[in-house]
Formats: C-alpha cells, structure tokens, sequence
C-alpha cells in the first residue's frame, strides 16, 4: 500500500520519555512515522536513544521500565499506554541483542515453540511451523540442543526463528548481526528482508554495522543522537553527506575508498548499493589511479615468541573433535586476525590458549613456557582473553569493582591498583560510569567492562573475541586504539577474534582462518579476503573493497592492499611505492 494513502503501523508524535531515576529525558520531541511494510534502520551512537526508542516499540516502556511519558506513541493505531505487553507481543516481535535474555526452553524446538503453546496452537500445526521456522535460519539440526550449549551465532538464529513462530507484523532487530559470522550476517540480512518483502511484514532494524545492513535495500535510515531525531532519510542522502562522521558513525569500506580516492559522491548514482552504483568516468579514472600506485610496506620486526602451537587437538565431552591438528606461531608484538565461520574451533582454540580447556593432543607454550606447567592463573598474567559474552565474565555488581577484582587477587598495592584501573576505564569510555551498578548499563557497556578489566591485569598477549559487536563506532574506536597503542608502544601482542572484516582489515596484518576446526589459511589479511576459495570455505563474504574492485574491473587483492596501507597512515613517500 503506498505510504500516501496508508495508515503508519508505528507513530510518535512530539514524543519524549524520561527513566523515573533520571532528571532528564532519554527522548526529546520524538516524530516519527513508519509504514506498513518498510524496512527503517536506527542509527545512533551508544546513549543516543536507540534501544529506548525500540523499548516504546515493544512495550517495555511503560510496562517494564517505569518512567514518564508525554507526547503520543500509537503501534497499530492505538496508544501503547492503553496495551498491555501481552496485546503488544503479539504485534511487535523482538530479537534482543542479548539471546541468553530471551531464552525460556530447554531446547532450541521448546524456544521457537514457546509463543506458539502460549497461543494454545495444535501440537499438529506447531510441530510443522517450528521445523519451517528453523529452516528458515538454519537451525533445524540444532533443535534438540541446549540454547546456552549454542555459540553466540546459533542464538542469534535462535532467537529470530522463536520471532517468527510468533507471527508478530513488526519485526524489531536489535543489533542482528552482533554475533554472526559474514556469511550468516548476510543471510540474517536476507532474511529480513525477505520478510519484509514478500509477508508484508515491518522491519525496525538498530544496528551499527550500517555496511553489512545495506547488503540488502532499506527504505529509510533515522539517525539519533542525544535523545533525538538527527536525520531521517535515504540511504543515499546520508552517505552523501556529512552526518556519519558527524554523529560518530562507520562509514561503509567502499565510501571511505572513495573518498581516499579523491571522488566526487554527488555525481555517483545508487551510491548504497556498491554492486549497483553507476560511476562516472572520472571517478573510475581516480579509483584506478589509487589502485595503481601500491606502497611497498616495510616488513615490520618482532620479537620473539608469544604463542606456539603444535599439533593441537581437542574434543568436549561426548563430542568430535572442536579443533584438530592446530599448528600456530605468533610472535611477540604480531597483530593477528582470527576470522571463519561460527563454531569453526576459534573461541576454542582462545579458550586452549588460556588454559581453561586443556588440549587432548598437541603442545601449547606461551612466552617460551609449556603451558601444560602452568596454572590458569599463571596463564592469566601472561595472556588475557576477552569472552564474546559479557554475562560470562562479569562477577561484581559495581564497574569499578569488577575492574579492580582481578589486581586484588594478584595482591596489586593500592595505589598502583587505583591508577591502573584509571587508566583502563579511561580507555574504555568507562571511567565517568566507575561507580553505577553493572546491571544499569547497555550490553556493550559491559563488553566494555571486561575490555577494561583485562587490560587493567598488562598481559603481554590479549585476545579479544568480537570486541566490536555491540559497540558504536566511537567507543570501537577508543578500545581499538588503545589497543594498538598498547601493541606499537609497550609490543603486545594482539589476537582479534572476529566477524568484523573492517577491524581485519584496518587493525591486522595477518589472518588466520579457521574452518571445521583446522586452519585453512594463515597469510596477510589483504591475500584472504581476495581468495575466493577462502571466502567460501570460511563463510566470510566478499568485502565492498572487493566489490568496488570487480566493479572496476581491477585485481581485489591489489586494491584492498592499497587501502589497508592508506589507512594505517603510512607516509607519503612509503605510499609512494617505487
């Protein structure tokens, strides 16, 4: 139905909302109209109002989190203070950022059933409608499993196929691809969009990933900041302007190629759609002139080694092989990527390396030192590991707490305690929050809290897994470049494990690629995502670089090296090559 003769499904009209525990409004002077059928997706950086909006959405606010209301919010042409979160939930179906906080079966089959037995469905149709449903997200083998046994990808799946069964009209995403790999990401993207394609469904995406969201058509994208409303336009319109960098968000890879490139963006038709876009000669004339001019990078020095792995092999209980055959060596002071498919070993592989699994086979030295000698203690000084889920690590109820806990144990002296948990909250973006409850901050808060907390301990070797999911690109930014400062100036030694292509690319200089727990690749991060073969093997997925590449009909591998050395900020006359 066009949006000129059609009812908007969801309607704020000089709408704003305060906590009952703050003195000011979280939203401002909120209007906003989303139609049947739309794809919208919510930017904003962290603290911008995001996730309270989508909570006025679904109800939460009022029914959960109590606060004061003025202005009107109607779902569906009724006023949602005049619903109840019942009536709510079944038009609005939210997939929380946090899967383990939307979890009620014991069994994935139970968590996609659950709406459905609320509804007092026939077992006879719901039996059926869960098996589509798990198909529809690729779950339908993992219907006996335990949602808290899954990775963070597979609740993710999880969560989205129990949204379907409850055949809500509004489908509300809060950060989808946090923890899916590329490949999953993409199909999550399709999946959305297919939905709100072809079932006439709405899709209310919040995402920072805004490359990976534009994989597939949105109509709309609201940016927010500071409680409200800062743009609400086309794809196209934003990428052209200057509101990305303005209110602190990632541009596509593509975009800021383009513009190291010297292009001019308002002459580039369907500039949202790399695979798409329509480019004048001129602009081809400089993208080419960029590629062609490669820099001869340096080879960097190490040191010696941080991390040797031989013949490394290790199955959970009652289960095959999660990794097999693992040989690595990492220097000191390397900064290396570690990218593949959910549940391809690399989480295992981290949790090997810190010595809270021990391998089956195989050897690990850590510093020189076998780590079969050593405690998880012992392990813990010398190399520092951030899980992917917050909730796992997180033991104190206060930030500052939680920071300091792990130097207390270690018998750190006060003083040195206070300026070392200073220094890594201040690096966090967390310092100002040191004393709130850990429970009144946003789950990318707490991804922050335990960043803080590892780098408080000085590991030589820190591994992070996913330290972007969450995060908007300012605090991304703060974490990440702390983090290479830490490598360039005190030589530590960085492991990402990630789904992010943009972190690989910007912040790695080798990848190692895990599939079907062994290693398929180790080679500069450049080479692998140029390798088809890899890209497949993996579930990666084609970057825009290397779409923009094929576009020109030029060499991806060349053009993506070119980009990652113009990033890091080589000099000119290292740009200059030869």
């Amino acid at each position: 139905m066009p949006r000129s003769v059609a009812e908007p499904v969801i309607s704020f009209t000089d709408f704003s909302f305060k906590y009952k525990i703050q003195s000011e409004p979280t939203l401002r002077d909120i209007n906003l109209k989303i139609y049947p059928g739309e794809k919208v997706l919510i930017l904003g950086p962290s603290g911008s109002g995001k996730s309270t909006l989508a909570n006025c959405i679904n109800g939460l606010i009022p029914f959960s989190h109590a606060g004061e209301m003025t202005g009107s919010c109607k779902v569906a042409g009724e006023e949602t203070r005049g619903l109840n979160i019942f009536k709510l939930s079944r038009r609005v179906g939210t997939v929380l950022q946090d899967s383990d906080a939307q979890f009620v079966g014991l069994s994935v089959g139970e968590d996609i059933a659950f709406s459905m037995e609320n509804e007092a469905t026939p077992r006879s149709e719901m039996l059926p409608r869960v098996d589509t449903d798990a198909g529809a997200v690729g779950m339908r083998k993992y219907l006996k499993a335990l949602p808290f046994d899954l990775s963070g990808g597979e609740k993710q799946k999880t969560a989205m196929a129990g949204v379907l069964g409850g055949g809500a009209d509004i489908l509300l995403f809060d950060e989808p691809l946090a923890s899916l790999d590329p490949r999953a990401g993409m199909a999550a993207v399709d999946m959305i969009d297919r939905l709100a394609r072809t079932n006439g469904r709405t899709a209310v995406i919040i995402e920072h990933r805004l490359e990976d969201v534009l994989y597939r058509p949105v109509d709309r994208v609201v940016l927010m900041s500071e409680g409200r409303i800062a743009a609400d336009a086309a794809p196209d319109e934003l990428l052209r302007s200057d509101l990305l960098k303005k209110y602190g968000i990632r541009e596509p890879l593509y975009i800021t190629a383009m513009k190291l490139a010297g292009c001019d963006l308002g002459t580039v038709g369907n500039l949202a759609d790399v695979s798409g876009m329509v480019l004048s000669d001129e602009n081809k004339k400089k993208l080419v002139a960029f590629c062609m001019t490669p820099a001869e990078r340096a080879e960097r020095e190490y040191g010696g080694e941080a991390l040797k792995i031989e013949n490394v092999s290790f199955a959970y209980a009652g289960g095959a092989d999660a990794v097999r055959r693992i040989n690595l060596n990492i220097k000191k002071g390397e900064r290396v990527a570690v990218i593949g498919k959910n549940g391809a070993g690399k989480s295992t592989m981290a949790r090997l390396i810190c010595g809270i699994n021990r391998p089956r086979e195989g050897s690990i030295a850590v510093g020189g030192e076998d780590a079969a000698e050593l405690s998880i203690k012992e392990i813990g000084t010398r190399v520092g590991f951030v899980m992917q889920n917050p909730n796992q690590m997180i033991i104190k109820d206060i930030i500052i707490d939680e920071t300091e806990l792990a130097l207390i144990f270690r018998g750190v002296p006060k003083e040195e305690r206070t300026r070392r948990v200073k220094d890594a909250l201040e690096a966090c973006g967390l310092y100002g929050e040191r004393n709130w409850p850990v429970d009144a901050v946003s789950y990318g808060q707490k991804k922050r809290i335990t960043v803080a907390s590892v780098l408080s301990v000085g590991p030589d070797t820190i591994i992070l897994d996913e330290p972007t999911a969450g995060q908007d690109y300012r605090h991304y930014t703060e974490i990440i470049d702390f983090i290479n400062r830490l490598n360039a100036d005190y030589g530590k030694t960085i492991i990402f494990i990630t789904h992010d292509m943009h972190l690989a690319i910007e912040n790695a200089e080798r990848a190692v690629v895990f599939a079907d727990g062994e290693i398929i690749a180790d080679d500069a991060v450049f080479a692998v995502l140029s390798d088809d073969d890899l890209i497949n093997r993996a579930n990666l997925k084609r970057t825009s670089l290397y779409i923009l590449a094929n576009l020109l009909g030029i060499a991806p591998e060349g053009f993506i090296k070119r980009f990652t050395e113009r990033e890091r900020g080589l000099p000119d006359e290292q740009q200059a090559g030869n």
